[in-house]
């Protein structure tokens, strides 16, 4: 009964040491039966394994292992063993091979020595918490003498075939929560109520690494960018809120182009090669104010019709004139003359635009240098008369001849007096 009891000791202190380190859950135990040959005497009785392992790395743990052959009254025998336990497997073998050993304390009949073991084993995973364990192993211990023949020495060895369920302490740490054990996620920090394949990581739907629970388009190839959404004109605005997207486009046009700059859309744009800079209304055509078929923007005259020939402004119309006629020798102005000046004057005022140009002559009587003094003052005469009546300075100019450019010849008197003249050399309005 002594063995039995520190049998159970043992198994108190191991059991108890394996409580206190629930928390970390590296700890399990082992209890099942097996065999026990004694090689010395040539006898097999039945075992009793218990023991407690620590989880140390992936190819470590290491084990308490008590063990307590019943045979023939006498020959009970108690080991308690620190092995080591090497594993030649990965967690997903179905079956999982190992190797053991270790020192140890054995008593056999009121003998006890210091004793050692070692074997060999295989690990069958039943569920997260459970595993089958089965093993051999050679121990060699206490070294004696027969009763009653003290010359015969002899030493205790043992072949123990075990088998042991192994149950894991505790709770497997599942910091996340989302029902991968920590040591199988790949993905420990998953968020809470996020959904997760067998990995633990997050489920990504399209495969295009946006998780679902972040990604806006779960079921189509996107980018992050993006937030998983696909974008097949690469103009960075999703599909979803594309409405051209197979064409590149602008954010502000919910991803369609604006080819002409004109603020308008393509696809709303009635008129999309409308010229850079140009106004246009709401359908993104030009403007032309005017209606005269030439856009505001090449339009000289946007506010006035006009020939597309004449950049949008209206034709020129020739004014039909009568020369302005003086007497010999004088630069004054007829009273007809004013008259005519006068009809002039009206003409103009009704114009929009115009153009003259008032060219002095002169008879053949006198100096060439006076008749040409002679000229300019008329020229000067009549341009003043029209100033005066509110021609703008800015469409009237004048030349001065003398007597270079007769209109008839200097033949008569008659003749003479046609030349003593002022002509309107460019006279022209439009309205």
């Amino acid at each position: 009964m002594k063995k039995f009891t520190l049998f159970l000791f043992a198994l108190v202190l191991s059991f108890g040491a394996s409580i206190a380190q629930n928390s970390d859950n590296k700890w399990a135990i082992g209890v099942g039966p097996g065999i026990d040959y004694n090689i010395e005497i040539d006898h097999t009785g039945i075992l009793g394994n218990f023991y407690v392992s620590r989880y140390l790395s992936p190819r470590f743990d290491l084990m308490l292992d008590n063990r307590m052959s019943f045979s023939d009254p006498g020959i009970d025998v108690f080991a308690s063993l620190l092995n080591l336990r090497l594993k030649l497997y990965n967690d997903d073998m179905a079956i999982q091979p190992y190797l053991f050993g270790g020192p140890g304390y054995m008593w056999d009949n009121d003998e006890s020595d210091i004793t050692f073991d070692y074997g060999a084993g295989v690990k069958f995973p039943v569920s997260d918490k459970t595993s089958l364990f089965l093993s051999a192993s050679y121990v060699n211990s206490i070294e004696g003498w027969h009763a009653g023949e003290p010359e015969m020495g002899w030493t205790d060895e043992h072949f123990m075939v075990t088998s042991v369920l192994e149950f894991a302490l505790g709770k497997p740490k599942d910091e996340d929560g989302d029902g991968v054990k920590d040591r199988k996620d790949e993905c420990p920090g998953t968020p809470p109520g996020v959904q997760v394949d067998e990995k633990g990581c997050p489920i990504d739907t399209d495969g295009d690494g946006v998780p679902d629970y972040k990604d806006d388009c779960p079921n189509e190839p996107g980018t992050a960018a993006l937030a998983g959404c696909p974008d097949r004109d690469g103009d960075g605005i999703a599909d979803k809120d594309d409405e051209c997207p197979d064409t590149p486009g602008l954010a502000k046009f919910n991803g369609c182009p604006d080819t002409d700059e004109d603020g308008v859309p393509d696809p709303k744009d009635k008129c999309p090669d409308t010229p850079k800079g140009c106004p246009v209304d709401a359908d993104g055509c030009p403007l032309d104010s005017d209606g005269d078929g030439v856009i505001d923007c090449e339009d000289d005259c946007p506010t006035e019709a006009g020939p597309a020939s004449n950049n949008g402004c209206p034709d020129w119309v020739e004014l039909d004139l009568s020369n302005i006629n003086f007497d010999f020798d004088k630069s004054e102005l007829r009273p007809e003359a004013k008259a005519e000046l006068d009809r002039l004057v009206q003409t103009l005022d009704a114009s929009k635009e115009y153009e003259i140009v008032v060219g002095g002559h002169t008879d053949n009587i006198g100096t060439d240098r006076y008749n040409m003094g002679l000229s300019e003052r008329r020229a000067q005469a009549v341009v003043k008369y029209l100033l005066m009546n509110g021609v703008n300075n800015a469409y009237v100019g004048s030349n001065n001849y003398g007597e270079e450019k007769p209109l008839v010849p200097n033949t008569s008197s008659s003749n003479r007096q046609k030349n003593r003249r002022v002509e309107f050399e460019v006279a022209k309005a439009r309205k």
